[in-house]
Parts: C-alpha cells; structure tokens; sequence
C-alpha cells in the first residue's frame, strides 16, 4: 500500500525554471563574464537554512535541507568525517531533500564553524549534540513524528559520522534507522590491536584534528603517553573504549545498514563482522556491504553507496516496503582490467544471509618446520605494507595482481603451501595454528599477512596490503596459538601458492625497540575461508551479443532520418546522471569557413571529484570548448552531456554550473560586495543559498569589499570574479586562467581552493598557461593541439616516466642525506626539491621497492613515491614543440 509521504513525494508539484529571466538580468550585471546558471533542473527546488544550535551548551554550526510542498516527511541527519565539516556531505543531503526527507548537516565539535574540543564522540559530548539536534528535529512542521518529541529519523555518515550514527542509535531510542559507512566499532581495537600501536594512524588523527591542543585534554595527554612508550595502557584501552559504539552495543536496535572498506587498514573488516553480531543478535535487520574502498584510497562508490542508503532509508523511515533494500551481504570484487578505459573492472557478489569472517574454511597445508628471525633495534628498517595517504594506490594495485609489500631479510619467517591444484577465493578471516617463542622473555611483537604468489615465485602480491598485529605475551609463549589473519576478499588462481609471513616490523605500527630474536613454528595448515554461499554476478554478455542487433537498428534508423538536424533538446541519459561532464565528437568551424575548425571530433569524460587541467597552446580551442560547454555558442556537431543531460543554450542543467570564463564584469560604481549581492538577486534564487561567506573566505579581499570595484587592481577583480563563480556552490565549477593577476601566495591560495572544491565530492575544469600550478592541484588532463584532443589521462600517468621517481617527505631532506642517497647502487641521481621537501631519483638499475627500501633505511621521512616526469617537458613532447 502506497504510505502517505510516499503519495505526497509522487504529487509533488514540479518548480518552473527561470532561466530566461535570470540570464536576462545577467547579461545587463556581468555581461559574458562570471556566471552561475539558476534554471530548475527538475526536481522540486531545494531551500537550506544555516544556523549555529547550542544543543549540547556549545554553538554547532547546522545546515537544513528541505524540498518541495507542506508535507510531513522523515529525517535525516548526516555526520562527517574526520577533519571535515558539513560542507562535505552536502551533496547527499541535497540528493535526499529532493527525495522527500528533512536532512540536517552538522559540523562535530571542534571542527568547520563548531566551537568545543574534540572529544572523539564522548557521550557527553558530540553524542549528546546529536541528541539535541534530534530535540530540534521534533521541532520542525514539516517532519513526520512517531509521537510528540519523536521524529522518524535515520542517521548516516563516513567514518567519524558513522560512528556518532551507531553510537546515537544506542543513546537515543528516537532513531528509527542508521547507515554508517567505513567506521569503527571498537576505537581501541582498530588504534590498538592486539595491544599493538597502529602509530601511523593515530598520529595523522591528531593531524587531521588540528593538532593535540584541539583535543580535549585527557585524550591530548592519552595520545603523547602512548606514542612516547609505543605501547597502550589499560588507562588509554579503557578510554578509547568508553568512546566506542562497542559500549552500547546490546542497547542498539535498529534496522543497521553496514558499509565498510576492503581497502582499509584503519578500520578493517572486522569492525563490521563485530557490529553485524552485536546488532542482529538484538533483533534488528542487518545488511552488511563490503566496498572497494576504504579509508586507503580507492573507489568509495559514492553513487552506489548512496543509493543503497537512500534505499535502506526509504524502506525503514518510508516504510515503502516494496522497496529492494539491497542482500544480507554484498561484497565488490575487482579483477582485470577494461581495455577500453584502463579503469578497474568491477563486479558485486551477495549472499542472502552474511556469511561472517569464517564461513567454508578450506584447509591448505603448509611446509613444516621452525623460523628464527629478529627484531631489529630500533624497530628499524620496518617492512612495508599499507602507508596512510599512500596506500589507496597500493592497495588497488593490490588487487590488480601488482605486489608492492616489503619484508626485510631476517626480520621475517615464511611458510609456503604447495602449488594450489584449482583456484581458492577466500573471503573472510584465514586463520593459522603457530607456537611462538621469544629468546629474551619479553613480548613478542609480530604482524602476519598471507601473500599470494605466482607460479615462479617471483611475484608475491599482499591482498589489500593489509597486515594483522600480535603482542604475544611470556604466558602465551611456547604453546599453540590460533592467530587470525586479516579479513579479505580475494581470489588465488590455481598454480598460485599461498605464503603465510611472520614479520618482526610493520610501517604503519610501533614495534619494541629493543632486540629480540623469535622463533614461529606452524602447527597445522593455513584454514582460509570461502564464504560459498556467496556468488559473483554474472559477467556482462559479450559485446556482439547486444551490439549486432544494435547496429542493425542504428542502420535502419540513419536511413529514416533524412538530412535534417533535429532541434528538439535530446533525451536525458539515465547512465550519465552521476557524470559531470561527457563531450562526444565535438566540433566547431570558424566562422564563414568550410574547412577550418576551432574544435574537431572532440571527446572526453570528467568525473566527480577530479580537477581537471584543459591544456594546449595558444589557437587549440579551449576557450571554445568551454563557451560551448556554457551553452553560449552552438557546436556544429557533436554532443555535452552535463549529469546526463544535453547542453543547449538556456538548458535547465546550467544551474549546476559555475563559471569564470573571459574575464569578469562588474558595475564599477559598487563595492564588491554589492556586485556579489546584486548578481545573486539576478538569479532569482533564496539568498541563503548563496553561500555567499564561503565565497568571500575564497575572496580574501578583507575590508577592500566595501570599496567600489573601480578602485581595485587586476589581481583584486580576479579573486572577486572566481568567488562570484562559487556562489551557490555549483557541482561543476569551471574556471579559465584564474591565475591571471594573482601573485604566488594567491595563486598558491587558489590552487588549495580548487583542490578543497573537488575534495567536496564536486568537479573543477581550469584552464591556465601555468603549468606548474596545473600539476600541483589537478588530478586529471586533457590535452589539446589545433581544436583535436592530443592525450586525456591522469596527471600521473601523462607525466609519469619508468626511471625518474618523484619522493616526498615530511621534513626538509639535508645536502649531505641527498649525497647519501645518491651513492646508492642502482641509483643515477638524487636532487633535493626546491622546497627541501622531497627528492628527484633517477634510477639506474635499482628497482622502486629496493628505493623505498634504502630511504627507510637512511631515516628518510617518506610521505609519497611515485613515476615522475615534469609536466612542461610531457606538454611540449605532446604538442610537437608548439608554444604553450
């Protein structure tokens, strides 16, 4: 039975756009220059009403998002990650008031505009806030209650703001539904496991929260005490607990949609295996989904992730049960590669019940005996696996049959099985039965991976890069152990082997720093487990199956059409609506020319949250590219599809561009500030959807805003005309030469913007001659020469180059360390960056791995390893020598 919000959401009225009035009276305000398209896109038109709240007795920094008509609709409220604010899920938000919910944004203490300390959600404190904003939820007209003070709400967010849902839905008996993504059940667990420091991660927490003084007091004092020791205490376990969903668990009893990453050494998959037993064992539905991503890098698979949320929303806060909710368990599985994109294929498995960690357990012997191996002093040089803010890479070339993991001679024991006769795909939680010893008597600290192998043994690939970590106490010693591998989804071929490492030093954890010498003998096979129950989706049929017939139905149309062009707006395509920007075969002739194109047959994709640099030599056709793009001139062929929808002069799409295309046009008699409000009064939008204090935070241009536009310098009418572009905060934002005028520390301003804005989850295009700025804050290119596409990629990968590797550090990299580095064998130079920040090694015979081995080696603070070539030199081999 269709549900009353489910009624109101399909009679919802549809808002007419206003674009020819808003385009009016923007060519008489800013002419051709900076402009942020307004039409209706379709759905009902959303409104946000930002307000500091002091639901908890500090000021919170909110954002409410509603849509359409009078109607009672539920809740939902959305928390960020760490170190973010709310301006990070306010595209999600947008997407669920469009689809009939009442969804409200906050910053968490400390960060964005909030005021208080971080408290690491304290019951006391960010938990009690939710509460609060649950209190003024109740408030509302427009939302549905269960009963007086008691609204339908479901609560969702990453990370951080997954862990406030869960720990929210234990405090508060108001929450009707959650959905958190890529988080913790247990923070000591995931900071501490086993009783081993995961140092890396914890130091870029007190980062990321602005440092030890941002954090309340006990936690600051928590933190230094086990990073000076490298080992927690009870006082910090307990502390860390107390601040963990796990202290609620038997009181969290709603349905529970749970979504975590495979690439994730910060919160791995056994944070959800323990969240989905303590939930389902309360009565509640639990659906658990295993994402390519992680807290490493990766693709996240944000539309598909929200889709899934919107849907577990729909069908427990809706109560619109037809609604398919998704299987008890799914799981994304990548292999191979796709040939016509180079990007990574992807397929989902499920299961209708979850199979847990340990489902199907397949026995694979091991060759016998006992390994003897040390811990180094000093913990030094560690083996390598995952690296924070490196590690996304790793871990997805991980799954692509790639081994970038690094073991140390006589820091590790290995045991290997036999060829694998058929291919094992393993699921879950491999456990292995080993007796371990210490000489001296002290702790032994050891971290364990499992290693698939190739057939000659010369390639050894870590699934995901994930290790485990084990403190094994005296009293544990010279007995058999179960020990637990990391949870993985991951398939060995046949003729693979399987190799199960012990290794005295990880990277990313504290390990004692004195000597030790340990010994680890196997007691019995490796048990992995296969999960059976849980199968692959079929594979796409081939492409002749679908794409004869196809063309036969292309061929019979084309001969039905006759030569006239069809003027009518094409179809919106369903499979482009998550895709900024799509140009097909796109072309331009100069004006009164037959012949002479300003843009020929060109194509290129952008996706959300890139930055895209559009680049090429003075005549290539980028600023013709781009006023077609804006609609303000008409190809002569091809297609723009902006989220899936034709670009025609006028078309309602534009209002989710913004633009500085040109050069800026401001009436010169007002001050800045006037030029910004009168633009917005233009659009004919709501003036809290300007954003307009986010937009004169990018300006920068302090008490000059009240000067009259006349008085200001080339540099000052730029940042004015680039936070003009950023008004209402569009999904595609597009910016030609925005560095014009600036100088370095605003052009290196500018470059943070633009990184900030994509980060968002929103897509930047910027055009610029500044190559250098260009490789520092785009992520992807698209070459240009003569109006036809030269190369379109990833900066890495058009600039990128087999022997030169681009090294960056966390301190300043000493002459003499450079010298030191230089002299390795197998390296041909080593130069220091211009900031002292980081090296340019040429290799000359030494391999990557054996780098980064050597750097580790020399105490070389690593943040980052990676092909390197210069973008000028990439550019003008491109172009043939053509002046940029």
């Amino acid at each position: 039975m269709e549900t009353p919000t489910a009624r109101w959401r399909r009679l919802l009225p549809r808002t007419p756009g206003r674009w020819a009035a808003a385009v009016a009276a923007l060519a008489v305000l800013v002419g051709c220059g900076t402009w942020t398209a307004v039409a209706d896109d379709g759905p009902p038109a959303v409104q946000r009403e930002d307000r500091m709240l002091r639901p908890g007795g500090v000021p919170i920094d909110t954002s409410y998002f509603t849509a359409g008509g009078s109607g009672k609709r539920p809740a939902v409220l959305i928390g960020h990650g760490f170190g973010g604010s709310k301006n990070d899920v306010r595209a999600q938000a947008e997407k669920l008031a469009a689809d009939g919910y009442a969804v409200l944004t906050w910053s968490a203490r400390g960060f964005g505009k909030s005021g208080g300390a971080i408290s690491l959600n304290d019951p006391d404190g960010e938990v009690k806030d939710v509460s609060g904003l649950i209190d003024w939820l109740a408030k509302r007209p427009e939302v549905q209650l269960d009963k007086k003070g008691d609204p339908r709400v479901g609560l969702t967010g990453a990370s951080y703001g997954g862990a406030v849902s869960l720990f929210a839905a234990g405090h508060d008996q108001r929450v009707d539904a959650i959905a958190p993504v890529i988080t913790y059940w247990n923070l000591a667990d995931a900071l501490f496991p086993d009783g081993v420091f995961k140092k890396l991660w914890a130091g870029i927490f007190i980062t990321t929260g602005g440092g030890c003084e941002k954090f309340e007091k006990r936690l600051c004092e928590m933190y230094e005490r086990v990073a000076v020791s490298g080992k927690p205490d009870a006082a910090a376990t307990k502390l860390l607990t107390e601040r963990s969903p796990s202290a609620v668990a038997d009181r969290i009893k709603v349905p529970s949609l749970l979504l975590q990453g495979q690439s994730d050494s910060l919160f791995p998959l056994g944070q959800a295996d323990a969240m989905q037993k303590a939930i389902s064992a309360n009565g509640a539905p639990v659906s658990v989904d295993w994402i390519s991503g992680g807290h490493d890098g990766g693709d996240n698979e944000t539309p598909r992730v929200e889709g899934r949320v919107g849907a577990w929303f729909d069908r427990y806060l809706k109560e619109e049960t037809g609604t398919d909710t998704g299987p008890a368990f799914r799981v994304t599985r990548t292999g191979g590669i796709d040939s016509t994109d180079g990007a990574a294929l992807k397929r989902g498995a499920s299961s209708d019940t979850y199979p847990g960690l340990r489902s199907g357990g397949r026995e694979i012997p091991l060759g016998e005996g006992t390994k003897t191996f040390r811990n180094p002093a000093g913990s030094a040089p560690p083996a390598i696996s995952a690296v924070p803010g490196v590690g996304g890479g790793l871990s997805q070339l991980s799954s692509l049959g790639v081994g970038l993991s690094l073991d140390f001679p006589g820091q590790f024991g290995r045991f290997e099985s036999a060829p694998l006769a058929t291919s094992v795909h393993v699921t879950g939680t491999p456990t292995a039965r080993v007796t371990v010893k210490a000489a001296e008597g002290r702790d032994a600290v050891l971290f364990g991976k499992v290693y698939d192998v190739s057939p000659d043994g010369r390639q050894q690939v870590l699934p995901s890069q994930l290790v485990a970590p084990y403190r094994i106490t005296p009293d544990q010693q010279g007995k058999p152990i179960e020990l637990a591998l990391p949870a993985v989804d991951h398939e060995f071929d046949a003729g693979h082997r399987m190799r199960l490492v012990f290794s005295a030093t990880d990277l990313g954890y504290a390990s004692p720093a004195e000597p030790a010498t340990y010994t680890v003998t196997a007691d019995g096979p490796l048990t992995v487990p296969t999960a059976p129950a849980v199968k692959t989706a079929a594979a796409a049929l081939p492409w002749w199956t679908w794409g004869l017939p196809a063309a036969a139905l292309v061929i019979a149309a084309a001969l039905l059409i006759t030569a006239r062009r069809r003027t009518a707006t094409p179809a919106p395509d369903p499979a482009l609506t998550d895709v900024p920007l799509q140009i097909t075969g796109l072309s331009k002739k100069y004006a009164k020319s037959v012949d002479r194109y300003a843009v020929r047959e060109l194509s290129f994709r952008v996706e959300k949250g890139q930055v895209l640099g559009l680049l090429g030599p003075n005549g290539a056709g980028k600023t013709t590219t781009l006023r077609m793009l804006m609609g303000l001139i008409t190809p002569d062929e091809g297609e723009i599809r902006v989220f899936g929808q034709a670009i025609r002069p006028g078309a309602p799409v534009l209002s989710r561009v913004g633009a500085f295309v040109e050069g800026a046009g401001f009436l010169p008699h007002l001050s800045g500030r006037a030029n910004l409000d009168l633009y917005w009064q233009a659009t004919g939008r709501p003036a809290e959807d300007a954003y307009i204090d986010e937009a004169l935070e990018i300006a920068g241009l302090g008490d000059a805003l009240a000067r009259a536009v006349r008085t200001y310098s080339q540099g000052m009418r730029q940042r004015l005309a680039i936070a003009q572009a950023m008004l209402g905060m569009p999904d595609l934002l597009i910016l030609d030469e925005p560095t014009n005028g600036l100088d370095p520390p605003q052009i290196r301003e500018m470059r943070d913007v633009m990184i900030r804005y994509a980060a968002g989850g929103r897509t930047v295009i910027v055009s610029s001659h500044l190559l250098s700025e260009v490789e520092q804050s785009c992520t992807h290119l698209v070459v240009m020469d003569r109006g036809r596409l030269v190369q379109a990629g990833p900066v890495a990968e058009i600039t990128g180059s087999g022997d030169m590797i681009l090294v960056t550090t966390a301190e300043e990299v000493s002459e003499p360390l450079a010298e030191k580095v230089a002299s390795l064998p197998g390296i041909g130079s080593a130069v220091r960056l211009d900031d002292g920040r980081g090296l340019l090694v040429r290799l000359d015979g030494a391999t990557t791995s054996r780098l980064v081995a050597d750097l580790v080696r020399l105490d070389v603070p690593v943040t980052g390893v990676g092909p390197h070539r210069r973008l000028e030199d990439a550019f003008l081999t491109l172009i043939s020598g053509g002046a940029a």
